[in-house]
């Protein structure tokens, strides 16, 4: 890396810390505006409290990196503009695209740590938050939430309904499994409990209940050990009210897989944060050539214009990904479509900036 190249990354580094920690710090403040009277209502010491907030930083800084980039980058480079530096670095025949290094250098670094972030660190944060609410902050302190009175579609026209998971983590109980031939039932099977052995990969029904219909008559028979295979998995029953945002991405796909296997409909609001994870990391890659070109020449407004077009670009993408992820959540479009299509909406429009500043 060169000298000039060196210089711009630290300016670059600094700036973004400063910003990315100063947005950590506003939505800490909001956030306690909000919860802090009633954390303090329940008796809550100061050290759960701390512990509490440190837990959303991940997160905050997932959402925000973008924007801290963004601003990070005009920054660095109206600071330059200001100085008479950049005209200096350009009549020295440093390109814009030589220019655009460093500060890609920088965002990459960015991109990489916080596609770690996205896929395990944030879920990991998100579960100890959503664990902190539920004991210390939610109606009934520490009630686990329950899985009833779930509703599987299994393949071979079966429907499988469970009444309760047991207390064993591979038990459930009041199990009924329906199976049907177009429009008509043709056999119904209902167990006191079943139990799932990890080696056969088969669910033993315990006092099973065979009712079979066939040309209008009905045959009965009672069995007290039957095994059936079903597709689904004690850990995707278990996970089966589990937050998208609590599980990372191998877990995460594993579960929309299992869940689309067991026929389950309504994953379209999972799948779209399943692709977020994996998109909303690299915005702050691409905001790069909307920054660095907007920010190569002098403006009238100074260090104000250069904040108030960050923000609005940054807060323009939020937006932006947020209403697109809203339209995925309703099945109006595809899923991976809906988490990618802000990335690729301001990859064309940097693009376009950036074309423009070289010409």
């Amino acid at each position: 890396m060169k000298i000039l190249d060196r210089y711009i990354f630290r300016q670059f580094a600094k700036a973004f810390i400063f910003t990315s920690t100063t947005f950590v710090f506003l939505f800490i403040l909001i956030t306690m505006v909000e919860h802090l009277d009633d954390m303090m209502g329940r008796n809550l010491s100061i050290f759960q409290i701390i512990g509490y907030y440190l837990l959303s930083i991940p997160s905050t800084v997932l959402v925000t990196a973008p924007v801290s980039s963004l601003l990070a980058s005009i920054l660095v480079a109206g600071r330059l503009s200001a100085s008479s530096e950049l005209p200096a670095i350009r009549s020295a025949g440093v390109s814009m695209r030589q220019l655009l290094y460093p500060f890609l250098a920088g965002a990459s670094i960015i991109a990489a740590v916080n596609l770690v972030n996205s896929c395990w660190i944030a879920p990991a944060a998100f579960a100890g938050i959503a664990r902190f609410e539920r004991e210390h902050l939610s109606k009934e302190p520490g009630k686990l939430p329950e899985n009833r009175n779930m509703h599987l579609i299994e393949q071979g026209n079966r429907i499988v309904s469970i009444g309760s998971m047991g207390s064993n983590e591979s038990t459930a109980k009041a199990v009924s499994i329906e199976e049907f031939s177009g429009a008509h039932l043709i056999s119904r099977i209902d167990a006191a409990s079943m139990s799932y052995n990890p080696k056969s990969r088969e669910w033993m029904l315990e006092n099973a209940a065979i009712r079979s219909f066939t040309g209008g008559s009905e045959q009965y028979s009672f069995i007290g050990r039957k095994p059936v295979k079903l597709s689904i998995s004690p850990r995707s029953l278990l996970e089966f009210n589990l937050q998208p945002d609590e599980m990372n991405v191998s877990r995460h796909y594993r579960y929309l897989t299992e869940k689309r296997q067991a026929g389950i409909s309504g994953l379209d609001r999972s799948a779209v944060k399943f692709h977020t994870k994996l998109s909303l990391p690299f915005a702050s890659l691409i905001v790069m050539l909307i920054g660095v070109p907007l920010s190569a020449k002098k403006k009238r407004g100074g260090l104000a214009s250069e904040i108030t077009i960050a923000l609005f670009f940054g807060f323009l993408f939020i937006g932006l990904q947020k209403t697109v992820a809203i339209a995925g959540y309703l099945g109006a479009m595809n899923p991976a479509l809906a988490a990618w299509l802000p990335n690729i909406i301001f990859l064309i429009v940097g693009y376009l900036i950036y074309k423009t500043a070289i010409d």
